[in-house]
């Protein structure tokens, strides 16, 4: 799916897009031989967490440090506990 069709589907604008894949909260989107994105359902999904994590008010740095966590898997699990608690 092209990043304008994604735009439209979440509500959301382009540049927003752009920015969420260039702070690191959706990993480098595919791009076609053409050099377009392209995204795919996990890129959607990531959207869709995206937008309604911000929806419920995280900060835009939060999200950044969860997904960082996330990626670095199960090791981290103590450290998002510990920043749930907090």
């Amino acid at each position: 799916m092209k990043i304008a069709q994604v735009s439209e589907q979440f509500g959301m604008s382009v540049d927003t897009l752009r920015y969420y894949e260039r702070v690191g909260l959706i990993p480098p989107v595919n791009r076609n031989d053409g050099g377009i994105r392209d995204y795919n359902e996990l890129d959607l999904r990531r959207v869709d967490f995206i937008k309604c994590m911000r929806g419920a008010g995280l900060p835009v740095e939060v999200l950044i440090e969860y997904v960082a966590l996330v990626q670095q898997g199960d090791k981290t699990i103590e450290a998002i506990v510990i920043k749930k608690k907090n």
